[in-house]
């Protein structure tokens, strides 16, 4: 189950080339009514199969065909290539926060009319995705969390904030994703410096947190752009301390390692997926029924339990115990990256992470 996390945040984040384009449908047309989605491949894809669709398509009668998807930006340029000319691979797909407003940009998500998806209530306002003019873009599907990890032989206590990153005490001792927009540092740098991530708002409040970042950098004995790598020297205590998605990092503990999960009190960084339904699809009555669906608070938390995601609808919505939420999720308010900042200005912010950070 390890290996398969990767491959879903491979698809949605850094953009490393994956699953196959397309998968063999899950349900064949039997009925009528039929909707064709997208989802990332693999383990993932399967659980949904297993778990969610079969479900679905009794209660509503819809079939579904589950496509699997390749990478965020991969499957973005196919979706809008297709719906210039008229067609939709996938009516529904799960896409990234940055592929969302990349899409936005032109026009490609159909508008969704929360009328016909009274579930969308139940969701955290942070999980509806809209469109500069209010039209409502995407619909929060799944989350996950990136939290401060470490060794529980090296590290007795549990570290309590992000602050312990800039700690002098942990010389050489860090694992950090190694990209400006799937690391999200400048958000953490921003929340525990500078008040919050408005700080980032500017280009002088940008050059501030990389230049406080930039003091973590000898504490810093890797860089990962392979999860398994970083995950390996975690559970050995080579790099006994780092930023990793809290999830996966659970499922080591309980097999056995000695590695924890930490919510620090500045929060986690929340990462998310979204539901968004092509301007060229036919099957918008299927697709909000679809979505409607999703949103309830029963599927979210069956979602927890059997595909490892956090919840994007409201806690005291939610069946879990405290023991299965905090599995997957956490009360601390999170870190919400700055999505925006990977579309206006991805250029810049790479040039400078490679200058002042990484390089």
């Amino acid at each position: 189950m390890l290996k398969t996390n990767v491959s879903r945040r491979a698809v949605l984040g850094a953009g490393v080339a994956g699953a196959s384009l397309l998968a063999m449908p899950a349900v064949l047309r039997a009925q009528d009514k039929s909707l064709k989605v997208g989802v990332y491949g693999g383990y993932f894809k399967d659980s949904f199969d297993k778990n969610i669709f079969a479900d679905f398509t009794k209660e509503t009668g819809i079939a579904v065909e589950s496509v699997a998807e390749p990478t965020g930006e991969a499957w973005l340029v196919q979706l809008e290539q297709a719906a210039k000319a008229g067609q939709a691979p996938a009516d529904v797909s799960m896409m990234s926060q940055v592929a969302m407003l990349k899409g936005q940009s032109t026009d490609l998500w159909a508008t969704l009319d929360t009328a016909k998806i009274p579930n969308a209530s139940n969701l955290i306002d942070h999980f509806v995705n809209k469109y500069p003019d209010g039209r409502i873009a995407g619909i929060g599907a799944v989350a996950w969390y990136i939290t401060l990890v470490t060794n529980t032989d090296v590290f007795k206590e549990a570290p309590t904030s992000w602050s312990a990153l800039w700690d002098p005490a942990n010389a050489d001792k860090l694992g950090l994703l190694a990209l400006v927009s799937n690391s999200f540092l400048l958000e953490v740098t921003a929340k525990t410096h500078f008040g919050g991530t408005n700080a980032l708002d500017t280009e002088e409040g940008l050059l501030k947190a990389f230049e406080k970042l930039a003091e973590v950098k000898p504490n810093v004995r890797l860089w990962y752009r392979d999860e398994a790598q970083f995950e390996q020297s975690l559970k050995s205590g080579e790099i006994p301390m780092g930023q990793y998605y809290h999830d996966v990092t659970g499922l080591a503990a309980a097999d056995g390692q000695p590695v924890r999960s930490t919510f620090p009190k500045e929060g986690g960084i929340m990462d998310s997926g979204c539901w968004a339904l092509s301007r060229a699809s036919s099957k918008v009555e299927e697709a909000h029924t679809f979505i409607n669906y999703m949103s309830q608070p029963k599927i979210q938390a069956l979602l927890s339990r059997k595909v490892g995601t956090a919840p994007t609808v409201k806690r005291d919505l939610l069946d879990l115990t405290a023991e299965e939420f905090a599995a997957v999720s956490s009360d601390i308010d999170p870190i919400i990256p700055r999505y925006d900042l990977y579309t206006s200005k991805a250029d810049w912010l790479n040039q400078k992470w490679t200058e002042m950070i990484a390089g």
